[in-house]
């Protein structure tokens, strides 16, 4: 049995004082629009871009940097101009007329990462933080669009769009929603208790290798991103001291050359981990949580938590295409714990780099120590919100040569000597550069 759509239009009670929030995010999402239909659209001359991947590739650090929309509405704007480039492309070849896409209708699409839906109210991402939304609805819903589908739990929320009646100044939100059939529901408590979750751990340092993964993947130079940055605030300061607009003119140049350069050592980090996440099945990929950064981590600078989310941000949407979920988990204690009999004390971090655990005398790399504990939060998440009496499908933690599980149970992958976690280290062909 096909899916079961339909779409449902509910007005939104906005706070007033929101309501420029929304329409400023209309306008950066048109942008982004705009900007890739303009990029993407090269008819009579050479052959249009029709390739998402390739288009985010091009301009999603543009347009991250010239709006304040969150990652997921920056994709979203970027594939509407690339499915609109499609069907511009197919007129074409039947030989119809046609012309480059142009957005200006009031619409932003939203999912569930940049919107999260309830059945009485919305939370929206903007450029301005997120805004709660209650749904204006009728005395008696029974029996219309509203009640049938909206307020039915037989249906769940799609992706959806939100738009703007400038006659009434009222905002709507056209929530697409899929009704759960018997099959889908199976499909979904297999999706949910069935399918074995495995988690690729990911530890950011301002020192050292940028990235350390829970597999033993010690990934980019924190290092030389410091002395690069370091050596062109040095020569930006004298040429500042000079004045003349020669020197303004080759600081703009240095400065687009050294962000150019930082970014692609980033989206050059974000694909090792998810070759890393791939490589070893993974289905999630877990983070320290990145607010306050500066704060928490010595030695953090406004460039390196920066970095932090951008990097994070380029192994999101990329992840996206792979199907593999990409999230947050609190930093507390994940650079104390001992990742092997979980004992937690501040005694335990030997060095900068070095940790031993003061009870099991486990030793091993801190910062591959934290990388599995940061792995270990997500398991217990995913595996705390199973609902099956079971207990659910298996939630493991991808290491260098096997997963292990939560009760401490570790299942080798390859020919290997390891016994379990207790001498499961990083190896020279995992670690390279």
């Amino acid at each position: 049995m096909g899916d079961v759509i339909r779409t449902v239009e509910v007005k939104l009670d906005v706070p007033g004082e929101r309501c420029g929030d929304l329409h400023q995010t209309n306008d950066q999402f048109l942008h982004c629009a705009n900007t890739t239909a303009e990029w993407a659209w090269r008819h009579p001359d050479e052959y249009c871009v029709t390739s998402k991947q390739k288009a985010e590739n091009t301009l999603y650090d543009r347009l991250r940097d010239e709006t304040a929309l969150t990652a997921n509405l920056v994709q979203k704007g970027i594939r509407r101009a690339i499915e609109a480039t499609k069907s511009g492309v197919a007129r074409v070849k039947k030989g119809e007329t046609t012309s480059q896409p142009h957005f200006d209708a009031w619409s932003v699409v939203y999912d569930k990462r940049s919107a999260t839906f309830h059945r009485d109210h919305v939370s929206l991402s903007t450029v301005n933080g997120r805004v709660e939304c209650e749904y204006v609805l009728p005395d008696d819903p029974e029996e219309t669009p509203i009640g049938e589908y909206l307020l039915n739990e037989d249906y769940e929320f799609r992706m959806s769009t939100l738009q703007y009646d400038r006659s009434t100044e009222a905002f709507y939100l056209h929530a697409r929603m899929r009704r759960i059939t018997d099959e889908r529901e199976q499909s979904t408590a297999a999706s949910s208790n069935a399918k074995h979750r495995t988690v690729l751990g990911v530890d950011l340092n301002v020192d050292g290798s940028l990235a350390v993964t829970s597999t033993g993947a010690f990934i980019g130079n924190a290092d030389e991103m410091n002395h690069r940055r370091r050596e062109f605030e040095k020569t930006r300061g004298s040429m500042q001291q000079a004045g003349t607009r020669s020197a303004h003119l080759s600081i703009q140049s240095m400065d687009d050359r050294e962000h150019r350069w930082i970014q692609n050592e980033l989206h050059r980090v974000s694909n090792q981990i998810l070759d890393e996440a791939r490589d070893h099945g993974c289905t999630h990929v877990a983070f320290e949580n990145l607010t306050d950064i500066r704060e928490r981590m010595a030695g953090a600078k406004r460039f390196h938590a920066w970095a932090f989310r951008r990097l994070y941000e380029y192994v999101e949407y990329k992840a996206e295409m792979l199907d593999i979920v990409v999230e947050q988990v609190s930093p507390a204690y994940t650079s104390q714990r001992c990742s092997k009999c979980g004992f937690t004390h501040e005694t335990n971090r030997r060095s900068k780099h070095e940790f031993a655990c003061q009870k099991c005398e486990y030793e091993l790399n801190a910062d591959y120590n934290a990388s599995k504990n940061i792995a270990r939060k997500l398991l217990n998440r995913l595996h705390s919100g199973q609902t099956s009496s079971s207990g659910g499908a298996p939630c493991q933690c991808a290491l260098t040569s096997g997963t292990l599980n939560l009760n401490g149970g570790f299942t080798a992958t390859v020919d290997s000597t390891a016994e379990g976690e207790s001498t499961d280290k990083p190896t020279t062909s995992v670690v390279g550069h």
